[in-house]
């Protein structure tokens, strides 16, 4: 990839590979969007982006203006990002499953000049935009581009590959998820990582035809799906979401050669009965994280094919990915690979200090070289001491803890943060926490993972309320959080407390919270609310 910008880099692929198809909608997601079915030639697309491009143009916006997209995952996302990218403007995906008090914050956070969205959330994103005093105009594909709003235009770097190319939101421990600034650069190194990682998930630019389920909204299929299948001219299926029983049908339907997944899939189809058909497919490997050890080998061994396992994080992108694509493999034991030539690490405990070999520690990581940011993330947006803070030192402070053996493959241990992973999404625990307080009745809450079989981690609460403290209250309260954050954020667990464990500062003794909540699972003095968690229609 040669190109500076994300659009270059697909237009040329669209030039050397026109007849090709880059897009591919299956039948079963076309009939959950209500959108045409088959495939989309690079050709085509590029008439299509370049259509979108005038639009947006003629529309009134300039380069260094931000659109928010809530296109699920539709061809319709790809499109009109490769559109504003050509333009110099940058996109802000919306998660479709975030909902009232979020998408405020996100909306007067990023300001963005308008909105593209599904024509079932238009009215949402428009609401969300007066509740936070900013005139963003909101419209479906295919309606009349509005003027864009009064938002501000951010001021760019003069290197094209150096500029904004989208800013993705990502949970952390302060509250708020921090808003993720990805130049063209981010983008452009994921695709090249990729197309010449080589080994166990090397591609070829014969052909490639990749599946994933993951969302568009995250780096995993935006930055290195896509980006990857543009590298080498190849095909990328996006399903609406991961549906177990029709996974292989899917798999089979759309000739992958490759697909991602995240943990809790191979634990699901697993859990399926063994089938003839379970190797009945062109698959040479799997590209993820998280498979839950017991199954990883025994996966490998009845559907014929490698899940490799990975490092990454929204910040690091392919500036720092870790992958278990080289021999030998460690199969079953949550290695994630050896770090390559191109990165740096350090494993450092409490003190800062380097750790013995084989011990646990927080995983710090920089690009080799004179420039140790190349490829990660830019900055947090209006957050420049978080920034800082992150890379202390030089180094990018990652929050997850890791043993690395004296072959120097690394195995994951924890996470140091205060996250809770739950089928793959990161939650702040102090996100709900601050949501849940806005309830009139709620007058402390406490937030912890606990252990779930299927999805790794779910939410459980610790509530000091007024009122009632019976099972009615819990879902009431349950009920509630449902309508102003997104369904995998609300508490799975709730439990009425007298009072939270606090430091002498008043701040919530995190490990204390976490024994709590356990015991309180384990005693039966929780009332499980987690039927009522289903993603409600877009």
């Amino acid at each position: 990839m040669d190109a500076e910008t994300v659009a270059g880099a697909f237009e040329a692929a669209a030039t050397r590979w026109p007849a090709r198809p880059v897009l591919n909608v299956l039948p079963e997601t076309a009939e959950v969007y209500g959108i045409p079915a088959g495939e989309i030639a690079y050709g085509a697309a590029a008439e299509r982006i370049a259509a979108q491009r005038a639009a947006f143009a003629a529309a009134g916006y300039v380069a260094g203006q931000r659109v928010m997209l809530l296109l699920e995952n539709r061809p319709d996302f790809f499109l009109t990002w490769l559109a504003l990218n050509g333009l110099g403007l940058s996109v802000v995906p919306v998660n479709p499953d975030l909902r009232a008090a979020e998408l405020e914050y996100m909306i007067g956070h990023a300001e963005p000049a308008a909105a593209i969205a599904i024509a079932s959330r238009v009215a949402d994103l428009s609401a969300a935009a007066e509740a936070a005093g900013i005139a963003m105009p909101v419209v479906a594909p295919g309606d009349a581009l509005p003027a864009p709003g009064r938002g501000p235009v951010c001021r760019e770097p003069a290197a094209a590959e150096d500029r904004e190319a989208a800013m993705l939101y990502t949970s952390g421990t302060t509250g708020r998820p921090k808003g993720c600034v990805l130049s063209n650069q981010y983008f452009l190194e994921a695709g090249r990582w990729y197309a010449d990682a080589g080994g166990v998930c090397a591609l070829s630019a014969e052909g490639e035809r990749m599946l994933t389920p993951l969302p568009i909204f995250h780096m995993n299929a935006m930055a290195y799906s896509f980006m990857a299948m543009v590298a080498v001219g190849g095909c990328l299926t996006a399903l609406d979401r991961f549906h177990p029983r029709t996974w292989w049908a899917s798999v089979r339907e759309s000739g992958a050669t490759c697909l991602h997944y995240l943990g809790v899939m191979p634990s699901m189809l697993m859990g399926l009965p063994e089938a003839p058909g379970d190797r009945d497919h062109a698959v040479r490997f799997g590209f993820g994280a998280g498979v839950d050890p017991k199954l990883h080998a025994a996966f490998e061994r009845r559907f014929g094919f490698p899940l490799m396992e990975a490092w990454a994080m929204t910040e690091t992108g392919a500036g720092a990915v870790v992958a278990a694509n080289h021999a030998p493999r460690k199969v079953g034991v949550a290695c994630f690979g050896r770090p390559g030539p191109e990165l740096e690490v350090r494993i450092v405990g409490e003190d800062g200090a380097d750790v013995a070999p084989g011990a646990p520690g927080e995983l710090l990581v920089r690009r080799a070289g004179d420039d140790p940011r190349r490829g990660f993330f830019r900055e947090y947006w209006r957050n420049p001491e978080e920034t800082e803070a992150v890379w202390a030192g030089g180094w990018f402070h990652t929050g997850d803890v890791v043993r690395q053996d004296a072959d120097g493959s690394m195995t994951f241990v924890d996470r140091k943060k205060n996250v809770i992973r739950r089928s793959g999404e990161n939650i702040a625990a102090v996100e709900v926490e601050s949501v849940l307080m806005r309830h009139p009745g709620i007058t402390a809450a406490g937030v912890a993972a606990v252990p779930d079989d299927i999805r790794g981690d779910e939410v459980f609460a610790c509530l000091s309320v007024t009122g009632a403290r019976d099972e009615g209250a819990a879902r009431a309260i349950v009920d509630w959080a449902l309508t102003q954050m997104a369904y995998y954020k609300v508490p799975g667990y709730v439990a009425f407390v007298d009072a939270l464990p606090l430091t002498a500062t008043n701040k919530i003794q995190r490990g204390a919270l976490k024994t709590l909540a356990a015991e309180l699972l384990r005693d039966g003095r929780a009332v499980d609310t987690r039927g009522m968690k289903r993603r409600t229609a877009a």
